[in-house]
């Protein structure tokens, strides 16, 4: 698969799968809306505190993220180890900060940047960093 595939899967999207491994080793999938870094290849996925997915990278920070065409006929996995940042503690904080970046690549401009802020603390948000360590995949030419 070309570089340029891979690119385009990415940053023609803002939907994927984030995998992740339960305690007994088998994959949990979620479902996310996420932005990427072109620059630093690296995903980035808002998620709260409490689900599954932040648990388990907690105890395994190994993931894999899986793209695909509209019609399915490419897909693109990128795998890594995840990082997490803190947890949303203030509106002001470093991690509401990127929480809005990640906002605004998926969706564009919140109505109310204010409301988003609070938000984000009373959901006990926090970043799922995901740099890609590598990539697999299959596109037709």
């Amino acid at each position: 698969m070309s570089e340029s595939i891979r690119v385009d899967l990415f940053t023609q999207r803002n939907r994927g799968v984030l995998v992740t491994l339960k305690r007994d080793g088998r994959p949990q999938m979620s479902n996310v809306a996420f932005s990427f870094e072109q620059a630093t290849q690296v995903i980035r996925i808002s998620v709260t505190n409490n689900r599954a997915k932040t648990k388990n990278l907690r105890r395994d920070p190994r993931a894999s993220f899986y793209v695909s065409t509209d019609d399915m006929s490419g897909y693109l996995v990128a795998e890594g180890d995840a990082e997490l940042s803190t947890v949303a503690e203030d509106p002001n904080d470093a991690t509401v900060d990127e929480l809005i970046s990640i906002y605004r690549a998926v969706a564009g401009e919140h109505p109310n940047w204010a409301e988003f802020r609070t938000a984000m603390v009373n959901e006990e948000r926090l970043v799922i960093r995901l740099p890609i360590s590598r990539t697999y995949g299959w596109a037709r030419s």
